[in-house]
């Protein structure tokens, strides 16, 4: 099974990779009438040896969404550096299946963000998370 044959329509690679996401992923977004979308397709480098999404691949994915749709919304667009997370698990995601999350509550202001999001697999909501974020300083590149 690869990602590219089971990533749901629409869905492109996640436009700001890192090192660290680069080893997480592949993540995959997606902006439609619903808002930003962010996914991934459960691998086997994803999952602990029960065969389920590690947590930590679920915390990941919840604070790419929290903070990329806090950043990418705000006008104008912040720069925010994550400074607490809530994570609860109310489910699980099994290998080859998609996980999506979705920020429906976002507020920026001139110091810090708040966010919450669900992270769904299929119609079933398996996490809910909420975010706070510092407002960075814009700095001259160096």
């Amino acid at each position: 099974m690869t990602a590219e044959v089971t990533v749901p329509t629409g869905f492109v690679p996640y436009r700001e990779p890192s090192p660290f996401l680069d080893r997480v992923g592949p993540i995959y977004e997606r902006d439609d009438d619903q808002g930003l979308a962010f996914g991934i397709l459960v691998l086997d480098h994803h999952c602990n040896r029960r065969g389920i999404a590690h947590g930590g691949l679920l915390v990941t994915l919840a604070d790419v969404a929290l903070g990329k749709t806090s950043e990418w919304r705000s006008s104008p667009p912040a720069r925010l550096l994550t400074t607490g997370i809530a994570y609860d698990f109310v489910g699980i995601a099994r290998r080859g299946e998609w996980i999506e999350a979705r920020a429906d509550f976002y507020r920026v202001g001139r110091e810090l963000a708040f966010a919450n999001c669900y992270i769904r697999t299929a119609n079933k909501i398996i996490g809910r998370a909420s975010g706070q974020f510092k407002v960075a300083e814009e700095r001259e590149p160096r």
